[in-house]
């Protein structure tokens, strides 16, 4: 609670909430205003880098008019500059944000807010709505707000930033077990980027006038995709983990800021643990930030042994299972390879030199690894959501429209960070839905980096191994091995026609002409019937002009001839309706194409495989090339 800034009438009550007016013990509890903000400076955006946060804020609260027949007047979430503080004589329909002066003068105020507003003032819709504000008390955006406040019940409502989109979405509900699946009560798009400064101060605020009633939080939690990056590098001490959770009342112990701190020395009894001759592995990650070693003590003990019970699932080279890591109170999962896999032991290896130095909201995160006991193992942040495939395929839970838009638009963001954004361009070379983990919001989260590639970003395609898995290979890949930029964009472009059309890329079971999924919608593009192809399980609920971009978008990318394939980029403006659609041939090309122009080193592979097989990783000695096999 020493994390809390109370301001105005605001104070925490003998029940462990927060209330933010006055209550009837107070006597009078009109003409009220109070805040409760976080008091430490939440980062919004890098400005260094210009990268905006994607965020997510869950919070139930109750709002009781005591049985009144009129009351207000409403209760509000905001983000701020740090330095904001309670304007006065803030009450009544300004709900504790503004003032007469503010009001006047909206050009010198810098917030946005969610308002869930219980009295109909002059510039309101009507009593009981939810607003989106933007420097002004007057909302951009509203939606009526079928409420239950005289009798006092419990509400939750999540709301969720997306950079890449600038959509500021809020989800209300009175459920009783509410599960927030990404969808959204009322959304706008916002730049926050031309609101608000890089540090900003993020809290609640409430008011009452002639009419009153009360206001009380009784949960919150905030994450924000842009974190403290802790660099600690000491002899005896692994690392400095930092994360930001507030919670009190029934969610958690007190409201605040929870600091997870864990100092490991190396050994504790594992020197005879682990692989004598994968020693120089220690040497190599160690050069890393960000993930750990863990011991194998460890990660036996997170997993309860490896227990098949808790099994995640199983991959090409090896399970995954679910574990918890007491010290720190954090949910992970443990890709363990099979022994005595080479091609495990390449992909381990491959995983941990490249996924660790990356840093993306929506690229998995590893938090570590270990090499012990004739064992790979890869630690990860659990994701609660599984994989993509098994909600678009395995009935897990139906994706919404906004949902199914959401992950598309963060499956770019990432590959848009790996082939264009980073130092060196990342081959991922296995995208595909199983691929994507979708975390508690169903934002999208690419995984999987055993195959990836660093290239140089002038180079083209830089390996002759077929890797990646059949449905989702450009034609080029399977005839030359090749993988780049384009076979990525390629394997893009097949997530986003299963993500339409809900089925995987070829499917045996369907007649002939709909066995494989590229040449099937191209064919009802080519017949201008291509919305035919979209999932029947969304029962025509979406966004038509939206749904036809993801498609064609779709279609461009699985183009066989890899120069007509857009960058990431061109994707990215489309999907966000800046750039228009492409015209495509109204029938399927065939599979005729020109070799992309390369500066190419052929490297000596014996074999060929589903997700490729080669000898022992080394790095090439051209000095034109930095490509890792």
């Amino acid at each position: 609670m020493a994390n809390i800034k109370l301001e105005g009438d605001a104070f925490r009550s003998g029940n462990d909430v927060l209330e933010l007016t006055k209550n009837q013990r107070d006597g009078s509890i009109s003409e009220s205003e109070g805040q409760a903000s976080y008091n430490k400076t939440v980062r919004l955006r890098d400005a260094r880098t210009g990268k905006l946060a994607d965020f997510t804020t869950h919070f139930s609260f109750v709002v009781n008019a005591l049985n009144a027949s009129s009351y207000g007047d409403g209760i509000a979430f905001f983000i701020a500059p740090f330095e904001y503080e309670l304007p006065d004589n803030s009450f009544g329909g300004s709900l504790g944000l503004f003032n007469a002066a503010s009001n006047s003068n909206t050009s010198l105020n810098k917030i946005v807010a969610v308002e869930f507003d219980t009295h109909n003032n002059s510039w309101d819709p009507n009593d009981n709505h939810v607003g989106i504000n933007v420097n002004s008390i007057v909302s951009v955006a509203t939606v009526t707000w079928k409420s239950s406040i005289r009798n006092g019940s419990t509400a939750n409502a999540w709301i969720s930033y997306n950079s890449t989109t600038q959509n500021l979405s809020v989800f209300l509900t009175y459920a009783d077990n509410p599960v927030f699946g990404g969808n959204s009560s009322l959304s706008y798009k916002v730049d926050l980027t031309n609101v608000l400064p890089e540090f900003v101060r993020v809290g609640f605020s409430a008011a009452t006038g002639q009419y009153t009633e009360l206001h009380t939080i009784h949960s919150w939690s905030f994450n924000s995709s842009l974190e403290v990056e802790n660099q600690v590098k000491k002899k005896n001490k692994v690392g400095l983990g930092v994360g930001l959770g507030v919670g009190f009342g029934v969610l958690s112990c007190g409201l605040g800021l929870l600091w997870f701190i864990y100092w490991r020395k190396r050994g504790d009894g594992d020197q005879n643990e682990g692989l004598g001759d994968d020693l120089f592995m220690d040497d190599e990650f160690e050069k890393g930030t960000g993930p750990r070693r863990f011991t194998y003590r460890e990660l036996t003990h997170a997993t309860n042994n490896f227990d098949e019970g808790g099994k995640l699932g199983e991959g090409g080279f090896g399970g995954v299972y679910k574990g918890f890591l007491s010290e720190s109170s954090t949910e992970i999962a443990v890709k363990r390879v099979s022994k005595g896999s080479k091609q495990g032991r390449k992909e381990y290896i491959s995983e941990v030199k490249i996924i660790s130095r990356l840093r993306h909201r929506n690229l998995v995160q590893l938090i570590g690894w270990c090499h012990a006991q004739g064992e790979f193992l890869l630690v990860y942040e659990c994701m609660p959501n599984g994989s993509l495939d098994t909600h678009l395929f395995g009935g897990k839970i139906m994706l919404t429209w906004p949902v199914r838009d959401k992950i598309a638009l963060g499956l770019a963001s990432a590959l848009l960070y790996l082939h264009e954004e980073w130092e060196q361009c990342v081959v991922h070379r296995d995208i595909k839905s199983s691929n994507i983990m979708l975390d508690a919001n169903f934002n999208a989260k690419l995984g999987d980096f055993g195959l990836a590639r660093l290239v140089d970003h002038e180079l083209g395609s830089q390996t002759t191994v077929l890797a990646g898995t059949m449905g989702y290979l450009a034609p080029e890949c399977v005839t030359t091995g090749r993988a780049s930029k384009e076979s990525d964009v390629y394997s893009f472009g097949v997530v986003c026609l299963e993500i339409a059309c809900g089925r995987k890329p070829v499917d045996p079971r369907e007649e002939q002409s709909k066995v494989r999924l590229v040449e099937w919608v191209w064919n009802l593009y080519g017949k201008g019937q291509i919305l035919e192809a979209v999932d029947k399980g969304l029962s025509m609920q979406f966004d038509e002009q939206q749904m036809e971009r993801l498609m064609v978008v779709g279609l461009w990318c699985c183009h066989p001839d890899p120069i007509i394939r857009p960058s990431i980029k061109q994707v990215i403006n489309v999907l966000n309706s800046e750039a228009p659609l492409p015209e495509l041939p109204s029938k399927f090309p065939v599979p005729m194409y020109s070799l992309l122009p390369v500066n190419m080193c052929i490297f000596s592979d014996t074999s060929l495989g589903h997700t490729g097989s080669t000898k022992d990783p080394t790095q090439c000695s051209c000095s034109s090339c930095s490509t890792y096999l």
